[in-house]
């Protein structure tokens, strides 16, 4: 395997140098399918090992001297690109994704993921609290409530700072980001669906009791009532809530509920609101 040790520490990136960690991210991504496209491949800690599984390898790199530099080393089925992520044009053709993050980076980069409708999964190193947020651990983040109904969100590893050249100040944690096969609301629900979290996750109330009869104008019995048909109790507070919960709480009081909600009276929708 090609390793980089030395250079410099370019546009805030870390530099990943722990085979255990590097064979982790590359048994994930062997359980996925399709083409791969890696978010900032570096020195190619992951790149030349991606390429082991005999799959297709696009690399988008921000920096010019590395994206050179790596693609005068890599295979002929790899493609590395010069560019920024967040401009670079996404394939229109199921693919997974794969990539150590830059942490300062890493929630404008998901949230450009999770709008593009085409990946099925992602294997991603972020910095460690994000990624226990984003999988929910000790609780759901907005964010993560927003998206569960069409991604599964799971914490696999943590990153020790010392797997990184040089070493950040925090551990990162690698995350794995899996679209939902079988929604649970349409796309075209997206925007009603997400407003309608914000709503009651940045509400006054110090459980979901008050925090829907405030925000929805709701009676006391009215908000006890929907709670108990979504299977929330009036004292939990939104982080604790699961997907599905959140799903049915937005049926019976979002915008637009209904059973046209359900993508399983009808065809599957991949098309994301825009």
């Amino acid at each position: 395997m090609h390793t980089y040790t030395d250079g410099r520490h370019e546009h805030g990136q870390n530099f990943l140098r722990d085979r255990r960690i590097i064979r982790r991210m590359i048994d994930l991504a062997a359980q996925t399918q399709g083409p791969i496209l890696e978010i900032g491949p570096g020195r190619g800690a992951l790149t030349f090992p991606l390429e082991e599984l005999g799959r297709p390898v696009t690399a988008v790199e921000t920096d010019r001297r590395l994206a050179q530099r790596l693609s005068r080393s890599c295979g002929r089925r790899t493609s590395v690109v010069h560019g920024d992520f967040l401009q670079h044009r996404l394939p229109e053709a199921p693919h997974t994704v794969v990539g150590n993050l830059p942490f300062h980076l890493t929630t404008a980069i998901l949230r450009r993921l999770l709008h593009h409708q085409h990946w099925e999964q992602a294997v991603l190193i972020t910095q460690w609290e994000v990624a226990r947020r984003r999988a929910g651990v000790g609780g759901a983040s907005m964010m993560t409530a927003q998206w569960a109904p069409y991604y599964s969100f799971e914490l696999q590893a943590r990153v020790p700072a010392q797997a990184y050249s040089p070493a950040p100040a925090v551990d990162g944690g690698i995350l794995t980001v899996t679209r939902r096969q079988d929604p649970l609301l349409l796309w075209k629900q997206r925007r009603a669906y997400a407003g309608f979290v914000h709503r009651l996750f940045t509400g006054p109330g110090r459980g979901m009791a008050q925090i829907l009869q405030r925000t929805q104008g709701l009676t006391r019995a009215e908000a006890g009532r929907r709670l108990g048909e979504a299977g929330i109790r009036a004292s939990d507070l939104p982080k604790q809530l699961t997907a599905e919960q959140w799903v049915e709480l937005f049926r019976r009081c979002g915008s637009g509920g209904g059973s046209n909600l359900s993508p399983r009276r009808g065809r599957r929708s991949r098309r994301p609101a825009r």
